[in-house]
């Protein structure tokens, strides 16, 4: 099984960090946090690069806003260092569920198990 995990990061990037970034993490990554799903942030010495090792699937909307501030260099130090103030009606993050069954569907979509009865209209029939 080691071999087969080390041969499909070699060729594919979404099965989270491939040999190059492994080897380039190991070279020049300073390890700077991690978040509440277990992605680890590295930046380099210089903190002129910084990214992401996802623990998982790699989908950029399961980086935390906190986090995606400091990855594109809007935030000086990491939110572990300084975390964010967050108003009280702020939602928790969630990642991006379009195109999953969970996704929102407003009331009335036909993407429902049971689309709700609509009264307001009746629909026209050619005579």
């Amino acid at each position: 099984m080691g071999i087969l995990n080390t041969l499909l990061r070699a060729v594919t990037w979404w099965n989270g960090q491939t040999l190059n970034t492994q080897l380039y993490t190991w070279r020049n990554g300073v390890r700077v946090g991690e978040d509440a799903q277990g992605n680890v942030f590295y930046r380099t010495r210089d903190d002129k690069r910084r990214w992401v090792i996802f623990n998982g699937e790699a989908e950029a909307s399961r980086v935390d806003p906190d986090w995606h501030g400091w990855l594109h260099h809007t935030y000086k130090e990491p939110p572990t260092d300084k975390p964010l103030a967050h108003k009280p009606w702020e939602k928790p993050h969630s990642e991006n569920l379009t195109g999953t069954p969970l996704a929102y569907a407003p009331a009335g979509s036909i993407r429902r198990a049971a689309p709700a009865e609509r009264r307001d209209y009746e629909a026209w029939s050619p005579e």
